[in-house]
């Protein structure tokens, strides 16, 4: 990690604190990984979407209403893999780890178009796993960013699955 990727993570953490009461030790954490966030029948056409588009959840499993930060990976749109940063973890909050399909594989706006589905699965379920979903923040590294960006700040691809992108609490 770079000293800038450093210090915006460390900017990160010091705004999610906003977000944050009362994170305590006693915390518990889970995974859950390989979550298909597109539907069946995408994924039942589509070899790539089934292979691609799932994410991982990390969270307090023993805690309710806290926030959820959706991370997207960088590689610049031609690699990478989901993962939970390290230094996102065991502050409190719920961290969503993203994979999304990658160009040469589909083209523009694709990804874009994976990334809002990502997004919208959060919002429509992370209730279910104990998070506030008035507490979602979208972030990510490189391609990552441009991920983040295009989604909180385009609306219309957020609109596709019935969600407001102004219900984003924060994009990083």
């Amino acid at each position: 990690m770079n000293s800038s990727s450093f210090r915006l993570l460390i900017i990160f953490l010091i705004l999610t604190q906003v977000f944050i009461s009362n994170a305590q030790k006693d915390v518990k954490y889970v995974i859950a990984e390989n979550i298909q966030y597109r539907t069946q029948q995408e994924e039942k056409n589509d070899e790539y979407i089934a292979e691609r588009c799932k994410l991982d959840i990390y969270y307090p499993s023993n805690k309710d209403g806290y926030t959820t930060v959706i991370w997207f990976h960088g590689g610049g749109i031609t690699g990478g893999n989901k993962y939970i940063p390290e230094k996102l973890k065991e502050n409190g909050i719920a961290i969503v780890a993203v994979n999304y399909r990658l160009y040469p594989g589909v083209k523009c706006p694709i990804y874009i178009e994976d990334a809002a589905a990502a997004v919208a699965w959060v919002f429509n379920n992370i209730e279910d796993y104990g998070g506030d979903k008035t507490k979602i923040v979208v972030s990510g590294h490189s391609a990552g960013g441009y991920l983040t960006s295009m989604v909180g700040l385009d609306k219309n691809y957020l609109e596709e699955h019935n969600i407001n992108a102004d219900k984003i609490a924060m994009l990083i």
